[in-house]
């Protein structure tokens, strides 16, 4: 492989990102103003989406390894949203946890990386890559903030956890590879065929499908490998937690997508699997997230909750339940993403949470963010008309198509349980009257907040009411990988 054979305009996102980093950190030796470099690290993310969205390469398959279609390009452009409204928030609140801007915008684009390298990903090395990129990057992020005992006690969980997540995946793909012969999942598909010559290892391939779910079950929050994610939720600077919580998302399940795709056949022992695990962690992020006071425990046991219901689109192992899977994502971008902005907006300086007792009385005192966290708090709860119901409606009806009614009924249960405490925080921040002295303690909120917020909450009332062009970008996106 040379530079003269490497498909450089399908790899034109990734190439931008990459250079803005090393860009950032050159120009952080030099440059006085730190805000300057957040700018340019926006600048960067926003080139790499109009790259993504505008720029369509000839030939969209990069070397055999991955596959710039129209599935990876939407799903990257998922991430760079995520990723532009993360430096938004950052632009206000960097500061207030480290002196190292530039190492800060220099880790998020390169994890940025990771996460698109994963959309496109076509083999398991990719993936692979894409996946240790976006981890490394991110296990220094958690501890970015040296003034907090927990973020640094975040990083080490994360990164402890994520080493033995890795060694789970990495032997997954071993094993699949001894079944199959591959690791291209082209070739796997081939290999699946019912024509093809039977496979002499073939009982190591479920053996190998269950490790990698355990893989990326630990990067989507999945339960029983969910252990990290409240303490790492609470423990990282709002901005890093707010990133990871949707750009990790949208990363993994793409690639787990594509992996299902590639797996596909009339014997798929793991959906029955993953129709369990589903069941499993909506259930329990959802009866954690009851007892929670702190906001980001909470919303970090509700991204437990929504993996569970993401996880429905997938069981369902047909296009119908990728292509929910895909619009429940990109929902899920909007209304975390807003929310998490809410709640940086509300916190101190000083902060790095905020309790739910803190929000009583918050229309009083800020409407506007009141009025924000309440669309993005009914839209989590998935109440019509906002996006959060139409995701889960179809990746409900997705169920249904596939004849598991059952875990279709499952998940409208477990959006009801989950309803109270979203509406919980509504209420007290409408119907609770302020705590005594806390008038003065809600900082102003600065534009580049207000940006985000307005970003994500326009983004989610427009997906709830206008989903026509949407899904059909989504539709015909996931024909190019589920055929």
């Amino acid at each position: 492989m040379t530079l003269t054979t490497l498909n450089l305009v399908a790899l034109l996102p990734q190439i931008i990102l990459v250079l803005a980093a090393l860009l950032v950190l050159m120009a952080d030796l030099v440059v006085a103003e730190k805000r300057a470099l957040g700018w340019l690290s926006l600048v960067a993310v926003l080139g790499a989406l109009l790259s993504t969205l505008l720029i369509y390469p000839a030939s969209p398959e990069i070397q055999g390894m991955a596959l710039a279609d129209g599935f990876g390009r939407f799903a990257g452009a998922i991430v760079l949203v995520a990723a532009a409204l993360a430096i938004f928030l950052a632009l206000e609140r960097c500061a207030d946890f480290s002196r190292r801007a530039g190492a800060y915008y220099a880790l998020l684009l390169l994890a940025t990386v990771g996460m698109q390298v994963m959309t496109i990903a076509s083999d398991f090395m990719t993936i692979f890559l894409g996946l240790e990129i976006l981890s490394l990057a991110l296990y220094i992020l958690v501890g970015f903030n040296r003034r907090d005992v927990r973020s640094g006690e975040a990083s080490l969980k994360y990164f402890l956890l994520g080493a033995f997540a890795s060694g789970f995946f990495l032997y997954g793909i071993a094993l699949i590879y001894a079944a199959t012969g591959t690791t291209n999942l082209a070739g796997l598909t081939q290999a699946l065929l019912p024509l093809s010559v039977p496979l002499p290892f073939a009982p190591l391939l479920p053996i190998g499908v269950g490790l990698l779910i355990v893989g990326f079950g630990f990067k989507v929050a999945l339960v029983p490998f969910h252990m990290w994610t409240p303490d790492v939720y609470q423990g990282a600077p709002t901005p890093v937690t707010a990133f990871m919580s949707v750009g990790t998302k949208v990363a993994a399940f793409a690639a787990f997508i594509r992996v299902l795709a590639a797996l596909a056949s009339d014997n798929q022992p793991w959906l029955p699997a993953l129709a369990a695990l589903s069941v499993l962690t909506m259930t329990l992020g959802n009866l954690a997230a009851l007892r929670q006071t702190s906001l980001k425990r909470m919303l970090a046991y509700s991204s437990i909750a929504h993996a569970g219901y993401l996880l429905i689109g997938l069981a369902a192992g047909s296009p119908l339940g990728a292509e929910a899977a895909l619009y429940y994502l990109l929902a899920y971008t909007f209304m975390t993403l807003g929310a998490f902005a809410v709640l940086l907006a509300v916190q101190r300086r000083d902060e790095n949470d905020v309790s739910v007792e803190r929000m009583a009385g918050l229309a009083s005192r800020q409407p506007g963010l009141a009025l924000a966290m309440a669309i993005f708090m009914f839209s989590l709860a998935g109440i019509p008309p906002l996006a959060g119901f139409f995701a889960k409606l179809y990746v409900f009806g997705a169920a249904v198509g596939a004849g598991m009614v059952w875990l279709a009924v499952v998940g409208v249960i477990n959006s009801a349980i989950g309803a109270y405490y979203y509406l919980r925080v509504t209420v007290s921040m409408y119907m609770a009257d302020t705590p005594s002295g806390q008038q003065t303690e809600t900082p102003g909120v600065q534009w580049p907040v207000w940006v985000t917020i307005v970003v994500a909450t326009v983004g989610t009332i427009v997906l709830g009411i206008y989903q026509l062009p949407w899904m059909q970008g989504i539709t015909q996106a996931v024909a190019s990988v589920m055929r």
